[in-house]
């Protein structure tokens, strides 16, 4: 089979969007026979049909579907290539690729790359921010994927690099109105008794509770699993379970809610993140550069608690 050329995949794309050959002529600026020509020598090249024609337009077949996907994917990926390089023939300094998971996220590190970003020298650096459970998060960085990851600090890194981040303390959100909300502080034991909301069992949050129940010979009865810390406070605010959360993101989502954030007393729910990379010298200098910021941070906000 021939390779395929991009601009083939590109009018695909094009038809199957506009669903007529004449209108993604017209957007793409080539005759309606030269579209169809490129279609017909696709399909023959791939032994699929992979657009049915009828009255009311162009539509895929499951062949052209599954095409589509794939082709929308290559075709980013390439137009990322050319904007990436030609960023650099204007000025840009770097461009950094960091993967987080969804507690650091939700907390202080969207804030601190802003504020890298607002920095004078670092106006030319770009920063692409995605959202990775630990595991999948230190693999990625072990093969090259990203630069940069930052995650909880008791994961295995698998021999990466690190650096210490920031800190934060959970605690268990309730309803106001729930049994526990008077209390000061308690241990996460005394939470087995009524039902839980959770995180997904992949996230480390649901694996480090899921050990701390089994140290005293518990389980813990989840009444309902969500996706992500917001979702888990709504399901709390209306009085459907308790969630242990971060500190930080519990204040944000509880003010106007009717949410009472309670200490827990364990010491396993003072946590610490972790910046990790494969080797600091070896970074490029824009990743070297965020690496020194998140840090700078990170001891200001310790200085100042």
């Amino acid at each position: 089979m021939r390779d395929l050329d991009l601009k083939t995949l590109r009018l695909f794309v094009a038809v199957c969007d506009c669903r007529s050959m004449a209108r993604a002529a017209e957007q793409e600026h080539i005759e309606p026979s030269a579209i169809s020509k490129r279609i017909a020598q696709l399909e023959d090249d791939l032994g699929v049909e992979l657009l049915m024609r009828g009255r009311r337009g162009v539509q895929a077949t499951p062949a052209g579907l599954a095409l589509l996907e794939n082709a929308r994917n290559v075709l980013f990926t390439m137009d990322r290539i050319v904007a990436e390089a030609a960023s650099f023939s204007g000025g840009i300094q770097g461009h950094v690729r960091l993967i987080a998971t969804a507690s650091a996220i939700a907390e202080a590190l969207l804030d601190d790359i802003a504020s890298f970003m607002r920095e004078p020298d670092n106006q030319n650096i770009k920063v692409d921010i995605e959202e990775r459970f630990s595991r999948d998060l230190v693999r990625e960085v072990r093969d090259g994927n990203a630069s940069l990851g930052v995650c909880w600090d008791h994961v295995d890194f698998e021999g990466l690099a690190q650096r210490p981040y920031r800190r934060d303390r959970l605690v268990l959100a309730v309803y106001a109105g729930h049994s526990l909300a008077g209390r000061s502080s308690l241990r996460f034991e005394e939470t087995l008794d009524v039902e839980h909301v959770g995180l997904p069992p992949s996230t480390a949050v649901h694996t480090m509770l899921q050990r701390a129940a089994a140290r005293a010979g518990r389980t813990v009865s989840y009444r309902v699993i969500v996706s992500n810390f917001d979702a888990a406070l709504r399901v709390v605010a209306a009085n459907l379970g308790v969630c242990v959360v971060p500190l930080e993101v519990g204040r944000r989502s509880a003010v106007g809610a009717d949410i009472a954030l309670i200490p827990i007393a364990d010491a396993w729910a003072e946590r610490s993140f972790a910046i990790c990379f494969r080797q600091l010298e070896t970074l490029p200098p824009a990743s070297q550069r965020l690496v020194g910021h998140l840090e700078a941070r990170a001891a200001l906000a310790v200085a100042t608690s």
